[in-house]
Order: structure tokens, then C-alpha cells, then sequence
């Protein structure tokens, strides 16, 4: 399953370089690079506990990581309210809540690339 967001609301922001201010490639390359990191800590924070329920119950991911990835981006560059990109990737405020802080926690590897029409870079954490 690829989540529950429409594919035409990835595509738009993606193409769209005045919403996150990166390339479609860059973007590809962010969520290659920090999509296995992130997939990694979040089964190590699964496996450090014990289960109270079966492997496989309980909820589901409704906003997979990629989504996750343009909710921040998109929070970050414009300040917009959760209530916003909620409305934007068809999820319940609190997935929204939830996603800067799991995407941002697994922090990039190595500092932005600079793009042509970008003149800012971020840190590497």
C-alpha cells in the first residue's frame, strides 16, 4: 500500500519548486537517503519495548514517510498551520502533529545540496 494521500497531492508539491524551494530530484535523494534511517529507528523504538499486542495489530501509518518528508518540508519553508496540510494530504490533524517531529528527530546525514536557484543551504545535524 503506498498510503491513503492521492498521488496527484506528492506530485503537485513535488513539481512545484515554489512550495519546497527543491528539485524533484532532491527530494528523491532526501527520501532515499533518510527514508531507511527513519524506517530503521522507528523498528528499533519497536523493538525496545515489549509488544502488548500482536506483530501486524494496531494502526496503521496513514501519511507514509515521503508524505511525511513534504508535510515537514512544507511546514518548515512556509510556517503553515497543521490544520492546513491536514486538509492538503486528506489526514486528521494529529498525523500532521506527529510528522515534523518523526521526520525531523531522524535528521539529515549530510548538509543540503545547493541547488541553481537556491542560495541557502541547510546544516548537517
Amino acid at each position: 500500500m503506498a498510503g491513503v494521500v492521492g498521488s496527484w497531492v506528492r506530485a503537485a508539491i513535488t513539481r512545484s519548486q515554489r512550495i519546497t524551494r527543491l528539485e524533484p530530484g532532491v527530494i528523491t535523494e532526501l527520501v532515499a537517503e533518510i527514508g531507511s534511517l527513519w524506517h530503521e529507528r522507528h523498528q528499533a523504538g519497536l523493538a525496545s519495548r515489549p509488544r502488548r499486542r500482536p506483530a501486524g495489530a494496531g494502526a496503521k501509518h496513514k501519511l507514509v514517510f515521503p508524505d511525511r518528508l513534504l508535510a515537514t518540508l512544507v511546514h518548515l519553508r512556509h510556517g503553515a498551520t497543521h490544520d492546513v496540510l491536514a486538509c492538503w494530504f486528506g489526514v486528521d490533524r494529529s498525523t500532521i502533529t506527529r510528522a515534523p517531529s518523526t521526520t525531523t528527530r531522524t535528521g539529515p546525514t549530510r548538509a543540503a545540496t545547493r541547488s541553481a536557484g537556491c542560495s541557502r543551504t541547510s546544516p548537517a545535524t
